[in-house]
């Protein structure tokens, strides 16, 4: 058959890669003697099988894609009576917000939330500007900026759902102070907030978001409506998400101070050239349980929200339990199956974390609790320090948590390890207090942070037993998700983990072989002695 020269519909219709490899195959056969046709075939096949994967379809280059990446974010619950507002402030109301930033970036998002809401919530208008401090009102002069949703200067949000502003262009430094200021022409049906922010809002009736300060608002020590800020960050940037209760929340810190453990840990990370891309996302609540809701949802039931969607996560630092143990420990008759039974729903949730954060790639860090003995709420009894101990043994053991940091060790009394050390406690043997919280921050490795194209050897200065790092020579396998690429280190010893079809095995770090095997579209990594 003669070829027309005119492409048919159908052929016009395939994306460029089929079309250039079916034009290379057609050739191949065309074009050689019958008794040579066959030879020629299995290449052309191999030629049009290349050039449907390796050539670009439609002719277009796709842009690469947006990498966000969390500076700062407040996990979100209904707020009890004594910290909601009154319907009446919130009718026809300005609210201005100040969050402590942890990286910086050029362009940024703010997301909304309506999460515990029953009945969608208009934000009439959302502003940010430059907070002259943490703990004022005013912001700088010249710095307010209009937040869009989808190109609308306003936004419903849905009830039970959160929403992401528009991108905008507005350069931020790390530890900057963005205030959010926002109008709602009607209160919300139910609030949704973060009672524990330790930071001081204000509002008044009136639209005043553009105002540059509100010398009439009156201030609370909540949050309401705002849940998360991100940036728009290089590839290698990415965060940290710490899940925990009132001691991430930061109970005993200074209000408007930013002294929390997790913002002392976001200076030490700022501070590394190799850390300083790395945002801190405190997502601690305020009485928080693993098991049980307390105040605000538990920390399964909130998993979902408060770690898997945040913007560029890579690490997850769990410190959840001690009010799981101290329900136990305000039951003075508990019988002994109760506490067995506590220790085991513990660890159980502990393992549904660690499995659905290796699902999307992230690596579990394992905090140890912290001392309790003295709290003037929960009066522990020998029972609950054997609970209490039970579980920090289980964490500490190697092949649970991808690494361990132990907060226990750094703030316990060496006299009485069952109890805080006297500078590092607040004054109700339960919260550390400033001094405590930093010592908590100093106490997790940033190696177990550092990009493995950056991480020094033991021979080159790396502090390998302050790592935390829990594998052990031939033993320890931690299974993780397999586009997870992390390394760290322990006394000498480190473990990796490389995405499928890259082995590692080659590998030598201080004398040791670094083995992995692959399970189930995952790998496991461990250390093995060199040989």
């Amino acid at each position: 058959m003669e070829h027309s020269g005119i492409e048919s519909k159908a052929h016009s219709n395939l994306p460029l890669p089929i079309k250039y490899a079916s034009c290379v195959l057609y050739f191949c056969l065309i074009s050689v003697e019958p008794l040579t046709t066959m030879r020629f075939t299995c290449t052309a096949l191999l030629a049009f099988i290349f050039l449907c994967f390796c050539i670009p379809g439609n002719g277009q280059t796709s842009a690469a894609p947006q990498h966000w990446v969390g500076t700062w974010a407040a996990s979100q619950q209904i707020p009890e009576p004594r910290n909601s507002l009154p319907a009446a402030d919130m009718q026809d109301m300005t609210m201005r917000e100040v969050f402590h930033l942890s990286i910086a970036g050029t362009t940024l998002r703010v997301r909304l939330s309506n999460a515990f809401g029953t009945e969608p919530l208009h934000f009439a208008s959302v502003h940010i500007g430059r907070a002259v401090s943490p703990a004022s009102a005013a912001i700088v002069p010249g710095s307010d900026a209009v937040l869009t949703f989808s190109g609308a200067p306003d936004v419903t949000v849905p009830a039970g759902a959160e929403y992401l502003s528009d991108p905008i262009a507005y350069p931020i430094s790390a530890f900057s102070n963005l205030a959010v200021t926002f109008y709602l022409d009607q209160a919300p049906t139910r609030e949704t907030g973060h009672p524990g922010s330790r930071e001081t809002t204000y509002y008044l009736h009136g639209n005043h978001v553009a105002d540059v300060d509100l010398p009439d608002a009156q201030r609370v020590d909540h949050w309401y409506g705002i849940s998360g800020i991100d940036v728009l960050a290089p590839a290698g940037a990415a965060a940290v998400v710490a899940l925990g209760d009132s001691i991430t929340d930061g109970h005993a810190t200074t209000t408007n101070g930013n002294d929390r453990w997790t913002d002392v840990f976001a200076e030490r990370l700022h501070a590394d050239a190799a850390t300083e891309e790395i945002g801190v996302l405190n997502e601690g609540i305020g009485g928080n349980h693993l098991l049980t809701d307390g105040l605000g949802p538990n920390a399964l039931a909130r998993f979902d929200r408060d770690v898997l969607a945040q913007a560029g996560v890579r690490w997850l630092i769990v410190l959840e339990g001690i009010n799981d143990v101290g329900r136990v420990a305000r039951e003075p008759d508990a019988p002994a199956a109760e506490h067995r039974q506590l220790v085991r729903q513990v660890i159980a949730a502990y393992e549904q974390m660690i499995a659905r954060a290796h699902a999307h790639g992230i690596l579990v860090i394992g905090g140890t609790l912290m001392p309790f003995a003295g709290s003037e709420y929960y009066h522990p009894a020998p029972a609950n320090q054997e609970d209490f101990d039970a579980i920090n043994r289980w964490i500490r053991a190697p092949g649970h948590f991808d690494a361990v940091v132990d907060f226990d060790k750094a703030v316990r009394d060496p006299a009485q390890p069952d109890r805080l050390l006297p500078a590092y406690d607040s004054g109700d043997h339960l919260h550390p207090s400033p001094a405590g919280y930093r010592a908590m921050a100093n106490a997790i490795p940033l190696s177990l942070f550092i990009p493995p194209a950056t991480l020094a050897s033991p021979s080159e200065g790396s502090n390998n037993a302050e790592t935390g790092f829990s594998s052990q020579p031939g033993f320890g396998f931690t299974s993780l998700a397999s586009s997870l690429n992390a390394h760290s280190l322990e006394n000498g010893y480190a473990a990796c983990v490389h995405s499928p079809g890259v082995c590692c095995d080659h590998l030598r770090w201080s004398g040791h072989r670094v083995g992995h095997r692959g399970f189930q579209n995952q790998l496991q990594v461990g250390l093995l002695p060199a040989g």
